[in-house]
């Protein structure tokens, strides 16, 4: 496992990671049995996203190889843009307050914050000798890791710190994407 592989997955959990700090705050008191399931499911999903990108983009691997590294770029750099736009423009001074876990409403959080990951997928598709099952294992355990943190943090002291969360994990992907892009120069 490669120090890009674990900083990548740091910079795709931060949106898991922001959602689970406002789902921390909305309890009244730490329920650490929804704190896990809400753990699994960002991890699940953010595991599940790349899986899928680098299945896509493996079709089309041999078309793109030579312009790998500036794929890589391109789709991490729009990733991290956006996390940094997200969080310069979005207002976090109301989390709401929730008294039930509500799986429905998990799945579409855990699917709007993985879609980065479903790019990135694509990205290490291009990347020669990428070992997937290594890289969304990483993913997946890292965003879980990060997310169980996120709810307890944010029961303890709100949501106050999402938006530089989210704006660190756009710069984490901008600069994964710049040095990609060296290297394959």
């Amino acid at each position: 496992m490669s120090i890009n592989l674990v900083f990548l997955s740091i910079g795709l959990a931060m949106d898991a990671f922001a959602v689970a700090i406002c789902k921390g705050l909305s309890m009244n008191k730490m329920n650490y049995k929804h704190a896990f399931a809400i753990a699994f499911m960002f991890g699940l999903f953010q595991a599940m996203m790349p899986l899928i990108g680098w299945a896509v983009g493996n079709q089309f691997a041999s078309y793109v190889s030579l312009f790998s590294g500036w794929i890589a770029f391109v789709l991490l750099s729009i990733v991290g843009i956006k996390m940094i736009y997200e969080a310069v423009k979005e207002d976090v001074s109301v989390c709401p307050v929730e008294t039930e876990f509500d799986l429905r409403e998990m799945t579409v959080l855990s699917i709007a914050t993985s879609i980065d990951a479903l790019a990135v997928g694509i990205s290490l598709a291009l990347v020669p000798d990428v070992d997937i099952v290594v890289s969304v294992a990483t993913i997946g355990i890292i965003t879980f890791i990060i997310s169980l943190v996120g709810v307890e943090l944010g029961n303890k002291i709100g949501c106050k710190f999402n938006k530089y969360a989210e704006f660190t994990g756009g710069i984490i992907l901008i600069i994964i994407g710049i040095k990609m892009l060296i290297e394959n120069l």
